[in-house]
C-alpha cells in the first residue's frame, strides 16, 4: 500500500508539474526567439550602412552561387540570394546548428521542409526589403530597390523582420481580402503564426499547427523594428482589415508609407 501511495503521489506531481515546465520552456524559447530576431536586425542594419538600402527579399540577379548554396527547396522555391545572404555567413553550419536563422519554437513538420531555412522561421518585410523581381507582375509594389532607414517616416512603428511561415512575408498575406488572390506557389505561404485568419487559409502540409495553434504563448510573435528595437506583440495586431477605403492596420506597420 504504501508503495501505491508513493507512486500515486509521484504520478499526481508529475500532471502538476509537467504542464507548468512545458509552459517554462516555450517562454524561453520565445525569449531567444527574440534574441535571434536582435541579431538578425543587426545584420540588416549593417548592411543598410554600408550599402545605403536593407537588402533584397530575394535576388535573382548574381549568376554566381551564394555561401552554402541556394536556400531553399529546388521543386518549391525559386533560386537567388535571400536577404540573409547579403547580411550574414550563410553557409552549411547553418543548417546543422540551426543559428539565428532558426526560430526554437519551429513547428514545421513536413519531412520536405524540415532542413529547409525559407519554411518556419523569420520572414523579411517585402514592402521594404524589396525584391529584384517577381512572377507575378500584379506585385509590383514589392518588386524594385530595397528602402533604406531614412525612407521610413515611421521606424518605430513599421515592422522589418518577425516569425513567419516562410523568409519573405508582405501584407498580403495578413488580410482576407488581398487586392488579388494569392497562389498556390511556395512563396504565398508566408503567414504570421497564431494569427486568427490563418484557420481558413490554404495551407501547405505541415504548417497547421504552427499557423493556427500559434508559435509561441499566447499566440504571440516576435517583431523587429526598422528602427532597430524588438518587441512581441499579439499576432492578432499584424491583421490587415479591408475598409471602404482601402487597408488598414494596428502598429507594427507594414506600409513604410
Amino acid at each position: 500500500m504504501e508503495l501505491i501511495v508513493v507512486i500515486a503521489v509521484i504520478g499526481l506531481l508529475l500532471a502538476v508539474l509537467l504542464p507548468a515546465l512545458h509552459n517554462c520552456r516555450e517562454h524561453a524559447n520565445a525569449a531567444r526567439c527574440g534574441l535571434n530576431v536582435d541579431q538578425l536586425l543587426l545584420g540588416l542594419f549593417s548592411y543598410d550602412t554600408e550599402h545605403g538600402t536593407f537588402p533584397c527579399s530575394l535576388d535573382s540577379t548574381p549568376l554566381e552561387l551564394p555561401g552554402g548554396g541556394y536556400a531553399g527547396h529546388p521543386a518549391y522555391d525559386r533560386a537567388g540570394w535571400w536577404w540573409f545572404n547579403y547580411a550574414f555567413d550563410y553557409s552549411t553550419k547553418n543548417r546543422r546548428k540551426k543559428t539565428m536563422l532558426w526560430c526554437p519554437s519551429r513547428m514545421v513538420t513536413d519531412r520536405r521542409f524540415e532542413s529547409c531555412v525559407l519554411y518556419g522561421n523569420y520572414g523579411v518585410n517585402m514592402s521594404v526589403c524589396k525584391a529584384s523581381d517577381d512572377i507575378f507582375t500584379r506585385r509590383e509594389k514589392f518588386v524594385g530597390t530595397p528602402l533604406s532607414v531614412s525612407d521610413i517616416r515611421r521606424p518605430g512603428q513599421t515592422l522589418l523582420v518577425t516569425d513567419s511561415g516562410y523568409a519573405k512575408i508582405s501584407w498580403w498575406h495578413v488580410t482576407d481580402a488581398p487586392p488579388a488572390p494569392l497562389s498556390n506557389m511556395a512563396e504565398d505561404t508566408a503567414y504570421i503564426p497564431g494569427l486568427e485568419m490563418n484557420a481558413d487559409r490554404e495551407l501547405w502540409p505541415g504548417q497547421e499547427q504552427d499557423a493556427i495553434l500559434g508559435r509561441h504563448p499566447n499566440k504571440t510573435v516576435n517583431v523587429g523594428f526598422t528602427d532597430g528595437h524588438v518587441d512581441r506583440v499579439g499576432a492578432s495586431q499584424l491583421f490587415v482589415e479591408k475598409t471602404g477605403e482601402g487597408y488598414r492596420n494596428r502598429s507594427p506597420l507594414w506600409r513604410p508609407e
